[in-house]
């Protein structure tokens, strides 16, 4: 993940505050340029129209980019503060140009957006250490009903990698039986793989399909 992503891995930009802030549109990219580190160095930061930043550091001096700054392992004295001038920039956007959304991918917070309208339940994070794991309950019995989770695709399908989302649902256990035999449905990463599923929110299934699973589950959570 680029310092970018993390940076703003659960953010979307307002648009209306980009231009007040120093951006400059070009047609359909924001754009905008600051000197730090004593003018030795130039932050070129890019949001294009889907909300997706992106930025550069560049030496002044020779007008290429920094390379040392993206790898890892490098942790000089120099790098390292040149490295903590730039992430000051890009959270000073974050924090004046940007809005905190509940996860990282649309699909994710698409079905959040619909359970909050439908049953009126935000998600609560209740863990520290599991930042990107929320959960919905039903506020009469404090039942779950679903979990959105970030994992590694390797645990929902083997020989894949990659951060994702994934949603928990309960189900009744024939149902369950029938569903993951479906393509793009799975066994209930860290749930009770009786009665729960996963499903990757990577628009492979569509938001009406989830929607009706959640019903059902939700419908488990009314009982005492």
């Amino acid at each position: 993940m680029t310092i970018e992503d993390n940076i703003f891995k659960k953010y979307i930009p307002d648009f209306l505050k980009l231009e007040d802030f120093g951006f400059i549109k070009n047609d359909k990219t924001f754009t905008y340029n600051e000197l730090f580190y004593e003018n030795q160095f130039r932050a070129v930061i890019s949001i294009d129209k889907n909300g997706h930043l992106t930025g550069k550091v560049l030496d002044e001096e020779n007008n290429e980019e920094y390379i040392p700054l993206r790898i890892e392992n490098k942790q000089g004295t120099f790098v390292n503060k040149v490295r903590f001038a730039y992430q000051n920039i890009l959270i000073k956007i974050r924090e004046e140009c940007f809005n905190k959304k509940y996860y990282i991918y649309p699909q994710s917070n698409r079905i959040t957006e619909l359970i909050i309208k439908k049953y009126g339940n935000k998600p609560e994070f209740l863990w520290e250490k599991f930042e990107g794991t929320g959960i919905f309950r039903n506020p009469k019995t404090k039942k779950w009903y679903g979990i959105i989770m970030d994992v590694d695709r390797s645990k929902i399908q083997k020989g894949k990698s990659g951060i994702i989302e994934v949603l928990n649902v309960k189900l009744h256990p024939q149902n369950v039986i029938n569903i993951v035999s479906k393509e793009n449905f799975y066994k209930a990463y860290h749930m009770n793989k009786k009665y729960w599923i996963s499903i990757i929110l990577d628009e492979s299934v569509n938001d009406e399909i989830i929607m009706k699973l959640l019903e059902e589950s939700h419908s488990f959570s009314e009982k005492k």
